[in-house]
């Protein structure tokens, strides 16, 4: 299928050949018939991405201090290196379009193929010709609105939810700042409303249209005494609103508002402008500043948009749900027209140039593109003709499941750099993740399919590096298959995924190997080595310093990524088997208990471990910490000596009153390139020798950890 992209790294906009995305939970597959660019949001994004690289940090200093962060603790090399990965990945554009249903998903009921509907919100609602959106941000189109019209839905619950904030009454004088796509829609939606209105634009096109779209009253923001002409509008008491549409770093809205608005009344702002608020005569007129945030409540709301749980209506009556449903109703009561407010259309092919009229600023409103819903779409784009002899039967030849982060951070570019291996398959939920990683690294083709990657008979290994809940499934299905599988961590999110893994394991063989790393690193193997012939028990302690990260992330989802706990700690729980060498017996965990309950306290906790061999282990997990400060560092005791890593950049060796100090000052070193050699050693060999049931009692003992935290007791193994 057709999308546009944009390369973040060069400001490269292009429209690509991608597989169609997958269909998800709680969501549906929309054929799209049309999409409208916004030029606000795209064009900002656009913006950062021609900028250069100190351009990028100065446009975007918090984004700049999470790397120089990431760098002190993993170092320069590394940091730099997730830098570019993220920089590298092509982003969709786009999110406001309308099209008819092609597929969905067996948890909603409310659509079903062949409805016609409204789509919202970055990232789903692209400019593409198939689009997975969740059932939140997608409504059905009236029968008499037209598809063209209805595209603009999430655009005019902008508008709509500015004029919510406005909480106008009939009859009241409001004053809209801004006459672009927004601000047009905004005058029609508050004339819908009973409100007598007055526009303001710098540019005399959109005070005309503004009349002809029903504003009582409309001037240019340069007429002299513009503020008179407002006074005696408002019969000389002043507006009792006045709505900020506008797009502008300049303040001069939000001047003009607060001399403009009456005593007591309010100035909304909905569109991005610089909000140095002139204290006095806010202050003097007592006037209420609000601002309105996207097109309703539901905005930014993981539980909302992407797992379709919605507000109920007596307690949240207008969410963005509602807001798009409402638009669409004004449309098909005739109460707002978009005909005249779009200037341009073009088929998607054109993308670009539809772009460059915003980029020049050429006069433009409202700009459309156009899909033709007769190309034939695929999931499956084959990016390099396949190899005229058949790889030899050694060779492990690789299929790779997920584009994220892991993948390409880490994964690909040690990939990258590994002789004697072939990369075929790629597959990812989203087709402009799974096309552009797919491009860069040298893959035959890219899938949406995952299926592909499993049923294809060259591919032999598989490396499953999607997010946490896929992980056993996917694991099953390769066995099945007859691949090896190389899996990132966690192996399960509970006890009845590891079981159904390890008897999968059992019927079919094969090699399986979870990606716990730091055992491969070069410093933990110097580390191991040096305890080798102890004769005592050992004394460990793994302390991890670890960044706080957004309540809303995925991880924190019990059915998608299980806990920190889970996603995290199993790491260093393998890494304390294998120095200390011995199986885990018993496990016991606290979390912190503070007087005011947070989130946090689940990330907070205390892990000993004891093991067979009469050795203790215990990890000091923590967010609470200064990001200064090293991120991991783990010390190790017995026979009178002592081993301390830190952050896999620096090893201490104490024996005899001697120390050893073994340091990789540049780099974090954490194993991943070794780990993916022994990988594909052991599948050239069709060896067994890989220990598959350590990695079941490290998963094992990570879910008891979970179990003990709950229960207020330790756990046996």
């Amino acid at each position: 299928m057709k999308q546009v992209v944009l390369n973040l790294k060069d400001g490269d906009l292009t429209v690509e050949d991608v597989p169609i995305p997958t269909l998800k939970g709680s969501g549906v597959l929309v054929r799209n018939h049309y999409s409208v660019i916004s030029a606000g949001t795209e064009s900002g994004l656009v913006d950062l991405a021609d900028k250069s690289l100190i351009g990028k940090a100065r446009a975007r200093p918090d984004l700049a201090m999470k790397v120089i962060n990431k760098a002190k603790q993993d170092g320069p090399i590394s940091a730099f290196q997730q830098a570019m990965g993220r920089l590298e990945k092509r982003e969709p554009l786009g999110y406001s379009s309308a099209g008819t249903v092609i597929s969905v998903s067996e948890d909603i009921a409310s659509i079903k193929v062949g409805d016609r509907v409204a789509c919202a919100g970055a990232g789903y609602a692209n400019h593409a010709d198939v689009a997975f959106v969740p059932k939140n941000l997608c409504v059905k189109v009236p029968d008499n609105v037209d598809l063209k019209n209805a595209c603009f839905t999430t655009v005019g619950s902008i508008a709509m939810q500015g004029v919510r904030n406005a909480d106008v009454r009939v009859g009241e004088n409001v004053v809209v700042v801004g006459l672009g796509l927004i601000g047009l829609i905004t005058v029609q939606i508050l004339k819908a409303s009973g409100c007598r209105v007055f526009g303001i634009d710098l540019d005399e096109s959109k005070v005309k249209l503004a009349k002809e779209l029903g504003a009582d009253f409309a001037l240019s923001r340069n007429t002299p005494n513009i503020e008179e002409s407002v006074r005696q509008f408002s019969r000389g008491i002043g507006a009792d609103v006045t709505i900020i549409a506008a797009a502008t770093r300049s303040n001069d809205p939000v001047d003009f508002a607060g001399k403009i608005t009456r005593e007591r009344g309010k100035v909304v702002i909905v569109g991005l402008v610089g909000m140095d608020i002139p204290r006095e005569e806010y202050y003097n007129k007592e006037i209420e500043l609000r601002v309105s945030r996207s097109y309703g409540p539901g905005r930014y709301d993981r539980a909302y948009e992407e797992f379709g749980k919605d507000y109920p209506a007596p307690y949240v009556r207008w969410t963005e749900n509602r807001n798009m449903q409402a638009f669409l109703d004004l449309l098909s009561m005739k109460k707002i027209s978009m005909d005249p407010i779009i200037s341009h259309e073009f088929p998607i092919e054109q993308a670009p140039e539809a772009y460059d009229i915003i980029e020049q600023r050429k006069p433009y409103l409202g700009i459309v593109l156009r899909y033709d819903t007769n190309r034939e779409i695929e999931d499956k784009i084959v990016l390099k003709a396949p190899e005229s002899n058949p790889f030899p039967s050694e060779t492990p030849v690789i299929g790779v499941i997920g584009a994220g982060i892991f993948a390409t951070s880490t994964l690909l570019p040690n990939l990258s750099k590994i002789e004697g291996i072939k990369l075929k398959g790629l597959s990812a939920a989203t087709g402009i993740s799974c096309e552009s990683v797919a491009k860069k690294y040298g893959f035959g083709y890219c899938t949406s399919d995952y299926h592909k990657i499993m049923e294809d008979p060259e591919i032999n290994c598989v490396s499953i590096v999607t997010r946490n809940s896929l992980h056993a499934p996917l694991v099953i299905e390769a066995l099945k298959h007859g691949k090896n599988v190389l899996v990132e961590k966690p192996l399960a999110l509970n006890e009845d995924e590891l079981e159904a893994v390890r008897a999968a394991w059992e019927e079919h063989g094969g090699l399986l190997m979870v990606g716990f790393n730091r055992r491969y690193s070069e410093l933990g193997m110097k580390l191991r080595d040096f305890f080798k012939k102890r004769s005592q028990p050992m004394v460990a302690l793994y302390r991890v310093n670890a960044e706080s990260i957004p309540k809303d992330h995925w991880i924190y989802d019990s059915s998608e990524g299980g806990s920190r706990i889970v996603t995290e700690c199993c790491h260093f729980i393998d890494f304390l088997q294998f120095i200390i060498g011995s199986s885990p017996t018993e496990v016991y965990a606290r979390k912190i208990e503070p007087e005011i309950k947070s989130p946090e306290d689940n990330e907070n906790v205390s892990i000993t471990i004891s093991f067979e061999d009469g050795s203790i282990g215990t990890i000091i997990y923590t967010t609470h910490g200064d990001s200064s400060l090293s991120k991991e560092r783990a010390e190790f005791f017995a026979d009178g000596m002592a081993g301390v890593i830190t952050d896999f950049k620096q090893l201490e060796l104490v024996k005899g009153g001697k120390k050893e100090k073994i340091a990789k000052r540049m780099v974090t070193e954490k194993g991943h390139k070794n780990e993916f050699e022994k990988f594909f050693e052991m599948a050239k060999k069709g060896s067994s020798e890989y220990d598959f049931k350590a990695n079941v009692l490290t998963t094992m003992v990570t879910l008891k950890a979970v179990e003990s935290i709950q229960n207020g007791s330790s756990v046996r193994l």
